[in-house]
């Protein structure tokens, strides 16, 4: 097959979990059939994505231009005037003719057996949208919906609940229009079907490089040692929502029965608010970016996932199991996931289950050893790159 794909940015520097999806799926793609890549190169300053394009594209299109970053100014002149627009901002912000054009260009002089849009993010600049196949790495409106339900203030409660409100409508539109739409879980694709009446939708699994993350026998991970690890890009606000949660509410919990109980933090950006909790507290550590995360995981007692706003699937939770390191989520930030409670992970929302589940794998090596056992096995059986891969294909070739 010959398969344009379309992203609103390329796929290196490797930071966040949508781009760990895309990249291990294209580079099996890529084995097979000849993948044309369209994506920003924000404004040049990504030089690192097109030049490693061609580990999973025979041909890499930079369009040169990028969204804003958040907190710049230009991103909050895009907030005022997308108050009086009826697009959500979550597309309006990658609105770019530029884009539009070299889709058009690249259509006009090449003939594809498929078109793919990854995320939402890019349709608003999509020619043809009937054509292509959507790639729902999540159900955006109910990310803007949790939002809505769990912001601290009035003003921050009705603007993302207009922003969910417009989303929803343009969702539904998106996903009743494409030619199919994959989610990456079986709750999500219900979703699609049932909130927004798209009628072509397939779901596949979410899928972990097991070997990678696996550690050798006699691993040591002295060097980085400590009680609990969250792993995710701290620039994504779930991730943020959940950490600030966490150390608030379920700690100091655990600390009643875990005198020293120590967290890290691992993952790019973190905000002012997330640094200033290793600040406040010496049993907290931030590392911001780190260059690679198995260390921190491998030298761990348990990996917290204590998401409170989200949808998709985490590839941190499959991660964590390939690690062979027991994981503390709560329900949302499990699902979509083929996990079992007290099988293979641990599943509390209430700040005290959530603290139970941690005291319990720090204390109780035998429940450690078998959580970490069990999920190991489940991800190593059912869950690799190159299987999820092929049920891609499947879709495409249809």
């Amino acid at each position: 097959m010959k398969i344009l794909w379309v992203k609103s940015d390329f796929l290196h520097p490797t930071t966040k979990g949508g781009h760990i999806r895309t990249l291990e799926m294209l580079r099996w793609l890529h084995r097979w059939h000849e993948v044309h890549y369209v994506a920003f190169d924000d404004y040049g300053k990504n030089a690192e994505g097109p030049r490693r394009s061609g580990e999973y594209a025979t041909r890499a299109h930079a369009v040169h231009w990028g969204m804003s970053e958040k907190k710049s100014g230009r991103f909050f002149r895009e907030v005022l005037t997308n108050l009086f627009s009826g697009d959500p901002i979550h597309l309006t912000r990658a609105r770019s003719a530029a884009l539009r054009r070299k889709l058009e260009e690249v259509m006009e002089a090449e003939k594809f057996d498929v078109l793919v849009c990854d995320f939402l993010t890019p349709c608003l600049n999509l020619p043809r949208p009937g054509d292509w196949v959507l790639f729902q790495h999540n159900v955006e409106t109910m990310i803007w919906r949790r939002h809505a339900e769990t912001a601290g203030s009035a003003p921050a409660r009705w603007y993302y609940g207009l922003q969910a409100a417009r989303l929803e409508e343009a969702e539904r539109r998106f996903c009743r229009q494409m030619r199919h739409v994959v989610a990456v879980s079986d709750v999500d694709a219900k979703l699609f079907r049932e909130e927004f009446g798209a009628e072509r939708v397939t779901a596949i699994p979410t899928g972990v490089d097991v070997d990678y993350f696996t550690p050798a026998a006699g691993q040591s991970a002295a060097a980085t040692e400590t009680d609990l690890v969250f792993v995710g890009s701290m620039d994504w606000s779930p991730n943020e929502d959940g950490i600030l949660w966490f150390v608030k509410e379920v700690l100091p919990l655990i600390r009643v029965e875990r005198r020293g109980c120590r967290l890290r933090i691992v993952g790019r950006s973190p905000s002012e608010a997330i640094r200033r909790l290793a600040a406040e507290d010496g049993g907290i550590e931030v590392t911001g970016t780190v260059p690679d995360v198995r260390p921190y995981l491998w030298g761990s007692r348990a990996s917290i996932v204590p998401l409170r706003i989200g949808g998709g699937t985490r590839l941190k939770i499959y991660e964590s199991m390939a690690a062979r390191v027991p994981v503390v989520s709560t329900a949302i930030g499990a699902e979509g996931l083929d996990v079992v409670d007290g099988e293979n992970i641990r599943l509390a929302d209430r700040a005290e289950e959530f603290a139970a589940g941690c005291v319990e794998l720090l204390r109780d090596g035998r429940m450690h050893g078998a959580l970490a056992e069990k999920g190991w096995r489940l991800v190593k059986e059912r869950f690799s790159w190159e299987q999820v891969a092929r049920e891609f294909e499947a879709i495409l070739r249809r």
